[in-house]
């Protein structure tokens, strides 16, 4: 399996668990699931996007990779602390949220400059 395809399997998972989180949300679990949802799935378009628009050229290939990998890593942490604290009352490590969302900023921050750095197309 190829990094690509590994990546956008795992876009497919976040918005899958996404719906369901906020399904969750909805009937039983309350707001911290469907936040957690929400971000799940919104990252999970963003992440599927990312990834095309790195293989065909419009993003800088190591500063896209990064800006993936963070966004997928950031918005893990944080969806699964919020998810914890919305089925367990517990949370998944001590400023787990917060980590998780600097990485995610941090992750759209390296995509901004992905694309500023892109190779150019004629």
């Amino acid at each position: 399996m190829t990094a690509s395809r590994l990546v956008l399997t795992l876009a497919a998972l976040y918005g899958a668990a996404g719906v369901a989180l906020m399904a969750a949300g909805t009937h039983a679990a309350g707001e911290q699931a469907t936040i957690a949802g929400q971000m799940l799935l919104f990252h999970a378009s963003a992440v599927v996007a990312a990834t095309l628009a790195r293989k065909a050229g419009f993003l800088n290939v190591a500063l896209g990779r990064l800006a993936v990998a963070a966004l997928l890593v950031g918005v893990a942490l944080f969806s699964a602390d919020l998810a914890l604290r919305a089925f367990r009352s517990v949370s998944l490590f001590r400023m787990a949220a917060p980590t998780g969302g600097v990485v995610t900023i941090g992750g759209w921050l390296a995509l901004a400059a992905a694309a500023l750095l892109a190779p150019r197309r004629g």
